[in-house]
């Protein structure tokens, strides 16, 4: 089972269900991922999603990744990917996937250049952050191929076009 717990600053839109956007994003993300069964096991899964702002985010990337600017959406696992197949062996039944926080300003303005809604970007971001709690990566071709891969068909269950075509 997965849980998901949403916290939001006061910038991001009141009139969208947040909480339950995140929890379907982040169960689509697994369901296309190599880790699918995950949620089938006897355990509480729990994923955090933060909804933040460019200046939070920026000094996140900025201490744990180097990048002295803010990003749309950063990830941070908790569990080592190839601990994963273990977590059926948790002591209280729970695991904590990790945390994915995400910026405001960049969210939207990224959606605006797009042409898309925020919540159809902020969908697919959850999506990439809770693959990358689960080891998905897009350092080469091959890593980017397959996360793409699993982020369109996540998004395909939700009803989101493949944001990689020509057309998006």
């Amino acid at each position: 089972m997965l849980q998901t717990e949403l916290t939001a600053s006061s910038a991001w839109d009141k009139e969208v269900n947040w909480t339950d956007l995140a929890a379907r994003a982040a169960k689509a993300a697994i369901t296309a991922s190599s880790y699918a069964d995950l949620l089938a096991r006897s355990f509480e899964m729990e994923l955090s999603v933060k909804l933040s702002d460019d200046e939070e985010v920026h000094s996140l990337n900025k201490a744990y990744r180097g990048k002295d600017k803010p990003t749309n959406v950063l990830s941070f696992p908790q569990i080592q990917p190839d601990l994963l197949e273990t977590l059926a062996n948790t002591d209280d039944g729970e695991a904590l996937l990790g945390d994915v926080i995400l910026a405001f300003e960049t969210c939207r303005d990224e959606a605006a250049a797009k042409n898309i809604s925020i919540s159809t970007h902020v969908t697919h971001l959850i999506v990439h952050g809770s693959l990358h709690l689960l080891g998905y990566d897009h350092e080469n071709e091959i890593e980017a191929g397959l996360m793409e891969n699993c982020e369109i068909n996540a998004l395909a269950t939700l009803g989101i076009a493949n944001p990689y075509s020509e057309q998006a």
